[in-house]
């Protein structure tokens, strides 16, 4: 039973912590440093990413003052400013990268059956980078431009639930398409990615292991049309063409038939053409896809305004990392949290409701569902008539 706990333990009952454990074993986490564990600083850190701490002594004066509550919570030593510091300067980040995996892994299973807008049985991608930047001088490691410092973080997003279940944090001056390389590619998937990504012979890797991609075409693109297909132009498409593409070093780097779907957007004007491998689907549906991707620009709005990864408590590359990565951790964990308790409410609202209530005493159920209703205005009987009947 959840009585007499605080609702911050009862987050952390959904912390698999066999596998957390192990993630920790795999790296050595706990290697000259036992007096602070890394549950502990991953506690601390999850804190501080749910109630939005600014800085690591907001961080230790705020847990301070909870005093036994924090052993309730789980911590089993006091959090030192220094001591966290210490942490995240010097635990391997790829404690928190794997365990994020751990938590994405979970969440994917909960959400494979949730419908994201297109009728499509296979998995579907949507491929970004967002960009985070970093004070020079500060973060010097992290040169950018001439007077400019930033790391990009690369993110592939399952669309089903809005699950990141890859993630790698480059410096900023590392392209986007890049990234291709690094992929590893699951056979059936649709994979939606911007202009950006455009490389053909990168995109040939997609065609070689049997995986699709929906792009955004670039309008210089030299290209000639073998075959034109109906469409109804009253849902905003205006041609699917079949075309191979004339560049003298595209049509070396990608010799296969390609799709050419060009849509109108009915709402705000604007003309698309995509690019595909895929055949198979009706022209309306690769441009819904490609709507779709709109979900991983909406994610990396999500976390940068109510997560903490544009301002950060370290300043060597192991910290940024070990915060960004605990950060996805926490967005993972409370889409978790959402599914498992069956909760209508947005992300949004229940970190809302979390950052106030951590350390409450309360069921978490009832903490998450019994909203309170916004008080009716009483009415108002003195007004004016302007008008007599």
């Amino acid at each position: 039973m959840n009585a007499g706990r605080t609702i911050f333990s009862q987050v952390t009952d959904f912390l698999p912590r066999r596998e957390f454990e192990q993630c920790v074993a795999r790296f050595h986490g706990e290697h000259r440093m036992h007096s602070f564990s890394c549950m502990d600083q991953f506690l601390a850190m999850t804190f501080a990413q749910l109630t939005g701490r600014e800085s690591l002594r907001d961080i230790a004066i705020c847990l301070g003052a909870m005093g036994p509550k924090l052993y309730h919570a789980g911590f089993r030593s006091p959090v030192a400013r220094s001591t966290l510091a210490d942490a995240n300067e010097h635990r391997d980040w790829r404690i928190w990268e794997s365990f994020a995996q751990v938590l994405i892994r979970r969440a994917r299973r909960l959400y494979a059956n949730d419908a994201f807008g297109v009728e499509l049985t296979n998995s579907a991608y949507a491929l970004d980078a967002t960009t985070i930047d970093l004070c020079l001088s500060l973060f010097p490691w992290a040169r950018f431009r001439r007077r400019k410092g930033a790391v990009k973080a690369h993110t592939l997003l399952d669309l089903r639930g809005a699950i990141p279940c890859w993630v790698q944090v480059t410096a900023g001056d590392v392209h986007d398409v890049r990234l291709l390389d690094a992929l590893t590619l699951e056979p059936g998937a649709y994979y939606i990615m911007d202009r950006g990504y455009i490389d053909f012979g990168r995109l040939y890797r997609f065609t070689d292991e049997a995986a699709f991609f929906v792009i955004r075409s670039k309008n210089n693109l030299d290209f000639a049309r073998r075959e034109s297909r109906d469409v109804d132009r009253r849902t905003g498409l205006v041609c699917d063409q079949t075309i191979r593409l004339r560049g003298p070093k595209s049509s070396k780097l990608y010799a296969l038939p390609l799709r050419r779907v060009v849509y109108i957007d009915a709402q705000t004007g604007r003309r698309f053409i995509f690019l595909t491998n895929s055949f198979a689907l009706p022209a309306l549906t690769v441009a819904r896809l490609y709507q779709c991707r709109w979900q991983v620009e909406l994610f990396f709005k999500w976390i940068k305004q109510h997560l903490r990864i544009k301002s950060f408590f370290g300043v060597s590359k192991n910290a940024v990392k070990t915060q960004i990565w605990i950060a996805v951790s926490v967005y993972v964990l409370v889409a978790i949290i959402k599914k498992k308790l069956g909760l209508e409410r947005s992300l949004y609202e229940i970190l809302q409701v979390l950052s106030l209530s951590l350390f409450e005493k309360s069921p978490i159920l009832l903490a998450l569902t019994q909203f309170p209703a916004p008080p009716a205005e009483p009415p108002i009987d003195n007004q004016l008539i302007l008008f007599n009947s």
